[in-house]
């Protein structure tokens, strides 16, 4: 029996495997894909402790690395069930089912999508859920986001240092984000407001060529050419094998301390699918080692 399994291998799942092999547990981490989540997808990572730049797949592999090198065990597997009873808990996947002592939920979130026939179709034709990553195919030309949070306005100033004419549009008339940045976004003459509105379709044959537009007040529809529209209406949380097994919030993230204890005894919650107040790779990390010291002490080591 392992003393901890890890379920996930993004940042928060890598580092809970680094400290639980440490602590000597003995840890098995179960990810369907690949090691590194979304993280493994960003092209550029700059606001990660003595990285001053570093593609997303390269950290991910050097924390995969580390936790391999340190006896934890990483299989590709997709997790079917996760019984969170301390009388009978075990984690069932495509290829078997393992008892455990301990889990540790690291599955992260994905993005929010907008649900329109266009975003589908032309997915990776000019939609796109990371401006980061696929701005600078647009450099020059004018594009569109949608949202009104933080990623939505970092998203959108960021746009505006490499696209010529950036659209902001958001159904209410204040931003969700943090007012420095709300105050930025204003103030940038690149970055043009559509308030009030959401996108009713993306249009376009072979590729992004417009946006259709709803006022949420009169109703009143309009088109915008652009040649990308990026979409940054936030995230939901991976935790639906854990529904009615452990406490979520209404938005289904999990509902757990920064001891990353989750009510259930043995069960701990790190990285994005936990509620808290702020999702990036350190905190997920944080969230990890954290989550790995309680596993250790549940353990008795």
């Amino acid at each position: 029996m392992h003393d901890v399994i890890i379920a996930g291998a993004g940042p928060a799942g890598l580092c809970s495997a680094i400290y639980a092999a440490r602590a000597g547990l003995k840890t098995l981490v179960f990810e369907k894909q690949f090691s590194g989540g979304q993280a493994a997808i960003s092209p550029e990572i700059d606001n990660y402790p003595g990285f001053e730049r570093v593609s997303g797949f390269e950290l991910s592999a050097a924390m995969d690395k580390h936790a391999r090198g340190l006896g934890a065990e990483i299989v590709n597997e997709d997790i079917l069930e996760v019984s969170v009873g301390e009388g009978n808990r075990y984690v069932r996947t495509d290829k078997g089912s393992y008892p455990v002592k301990s889990i540790i939920l690291a599955m992260g979130a994905r993005r929010r999508e907008l649900g329109l026939e266009g975003e589908k179709r032309l997915a990776g034709r000019g939609v796109s859920y990371c401006a980061t990553c696929d701005g600078g195919f647009f450099r020059g030309r004018d594009v569109c986001i949608v949202g009104g949070g933080n990623t939505a306005l970092e998203d959108a100033i960021y746009l505006a240092n490499i696209c010529d004419t950036v659209y902001l549009i958001h159904r209410r008339d204040e931003f969700r984000g943090f007012a420095g940045l709300a105050e930025a976004v204003r103030k940038n003459g690149k970055i043009r407001l559509v308030l009030d509105s959401v996108v009713s379709e993306i249009n376009g044959a072979e590729r992004v060529e417009s946006v259709t537009v709803k006022n949420v007040k009169d109703g009143a529809q309009s088109e915008i050419n652009v040649s990308a529209c990026f979409i940054a209406v936030g995230m939901i949380p991976n935790t639906e094998l854990v529904q009615g097994k452990i406490p979520l919030d209404e938005a289904g993230y999990v509902l757990a301390g920064e001891d990353t204890k989750t009510g259930v005894p043995g069960v701990f919650a790190a990285g994005d699918l936990r509620k808290k107040p702020m999702y990036q790779i350190v905190t997920a990390c944080a969230d990890g080692a954290v989550a790995a010291r309680e596993a250790g002490f549940y353990c008795g080591k």
